[in-house]
């Protein structure tokens, strides 16, 4: 067990673990450069990720039993997809460095935290995630941001979607959160009103994806609005048979991506996978709160969107079916997902992550000799 140098920590329940699922090949291609184990705190997430990797893996339900792991492992580096409160479980250990990875980019407010001042590396897409760091905190040193891309997108997992001569257009609607400050979802306000439109638009063929939270919601306003959609789909499917009209309520969504023409979604990671994966076609993101001018200042990526809300979703039928035939965003999204992803071409990112940690490793072997042999740590 003490040759793993690599930890990935996460410690909430199964009905998050999508968090650290989409990391899972990431972290396989990691473990060929440096010894990666998977530390869980649950002991069905422990079930889950024996099913979907060979990576070692390590479970701690309780405190003494994650320090005492520690002691066993001797690892150099912990990585977070999550700001966990139980994080703060692993973070007192002093002998490793400490590096956020999160589990997407996106302008949600929970992406730039105070959270982030515990970890000694927070890793990021670009320079929007910089800025947001900037503008959101006080106090907090830059230095610990560290741009990497996005690794995930340079996957190419295997399609979801049989082949269509029809447009396709698909409806991604986020979770609803847990708080209203981060309540993004559009799918108990106008959701079955956005599914509607599509499939009003000609020789269209709709993809519902959801976040993988909405399929477990509490919420009876979201779990209405979710029914009432498959409900509505199966309808639509059942009109036109050969449409190919679909839910698609587990996977991964980048395998949905590279099948559709357009995307309809709410401020989430989802819009700026999009962005950089699919540049060339049309977004359209949601307001859930229905103020224009704060929605353009903190969500920038609705600059080279067209932005749906309550207001305007009776027209979203003809606005799809313009945009498909004329994308009048085009040269905004190309300027965007620079301002998003830097110059990080599809590839890079996994380069520029393996990089990180093992920069991370190596200052953290330079430290604990220093700390073990009383020498001056020198800048």
């Amino acid at each position: 067990m003490n040759d793993v140098h690599v930890l990935a920590y996460y410690a909430d329940d199964p009905t998050r673990s999508y968090q650290l699922v989409q990391w899972l090949e990431v972290l396989e291609t990691l473990h060929a450069h440096h010894p990666v184990g998977i530390v869980v705190r649950d002991v069905d997430v422990a079930a889950l990720m024996a099913e979907r990797t060979r990576l070692p893996l390590f479970t701690a339900p309780t405190f003494p039993e994650l320090t005492a792991l520690y002691d066993e492992l001797d690892a150099k580096v912990a990585l977070y997809c999550n700001n966990s409160m139980l994080n703060f479980q692993s973070l007192i250990d002093g002998r490793m460095l400490h590096a956020h990875i999160n589990h997407g980019e996106s302008d949600k407010q929970s992406m730039a935290s105070n959270n982030a001042k515990a970890y000694d590396r927070v890793f990021v897409a670009g320079e929007a995630a910089v800025q947001r760091h900037v503008e959101g905190l006080l106090e907090f040193d830059t230095r610990r941001l560290v741009r990497i891309g996005r690794p995930q997108l340079d996957l190419r997992p295997a399609s979801l979607l049989a082949p269509t001569t029809r447009r396709t257009v698909l409806y991604a609607p986020t979770w609803e959160g847990d708080a209203d400050y981060n309540d993004y979802t559009s799918l108990d306000t106008i959701g079955t009103r956005v599914v509607d439109a599509i499939l009003a638009v000609p020789d269209v063929r709709l993809v519902y994806k959801p976040h993988p939270k909405i399929t477990t919601s509490l919420t009876p306003s979201v779990q209405e609005a979710h029914l009432a959609i498959l409900q509505a789909v199966a309808a639509a499917v059942e009109r036109e048979p050969d449409a190919g009209h679909a839910c698609v309520l587990r996977g991964d969504i980048l395998a949905v991506m590279p099948d559709c023409d357009a995307m309809v979604t709410d401020v989430s990671s989802v819009g700026l996978d999009w962005l950089y994966l699919r540049t060339e076609a049309p977004l359209l993101i949601t307001d859930r709160h229905r103020d224009t001018d704060r929605f353009r200042l903190e969500v920038p990526v609705s600059r080279c969107a067209d932005v749906v809300d309550e207001s305007n979703v009776a027209g979203l039928t003809e606005l799809i079916g313009s945009r498909l035939d004329h994308d009048e965003h085009h040269l905004a999204r190309l300027a965007m997902r620079h301002f998003y992803f830097d110059d990080i071409a599809v590839g890079e990112s996994t380069t520029r992550f393996v990089d990180a940690v093992t920069e991370l490793v190596t200052l953290r072997d330079r430290l604990l000799s220093h700390r073990l042999h009383g020498d001056a740590i020198t800048a």
